[in-house]
């Protein structure tokens, strides 16, 4: 069975609208947590925040070069996401409910 827990964790993430614009930004490639900043307005400490919980869950990596971070997407993760989604969104033989397909047959008409 997959771990639906982790992914549970990207879209919880992605559930912020400045989250899910910071993914936006960074889908066109690194950038540092200033340039970041300067589209939004908030405290550094509050997208440090952000940047936490979106590396956390694996979409996004940082690294660090002299007092600035940079931040960019996980490739990884985010192809991982994306078959995860297109999975759970199309119709399959093995889906988690076909055993039980037919459990509510005729039970309107016993009531």
């Amino acid at each position: 069975m997959r771990d639906y827990s982790k992914y549970a964790r990207v879209f919880k993430a992605l559930g912020d609208p400045k989250r899910a614009m910071v993914v936006d930004m960074l889908s066109s490639g690194e950038l540092c947590a200033c340039r970041i900043l300067e589209r939004f307005e908030m405290s550094q400490s509050t997208l440090s925040h952000h940047m936490k919980l979106l590396c956390e869950c694996g979409l996004v990596k940082s690294r660090e070069q002299g007092k600035w971070t940079y931040y960019s997407l996980n490739t990884d993760t985010v192809s991982r996401v994306r078959r995860f989604l297109g999975d759970i969104t199309s119709g399959k033989e093995s889906h988690i409910t076909k055993a039980g397909a037919s459990c509510c047959r005729g039970r309107d008409e016993d009531e």
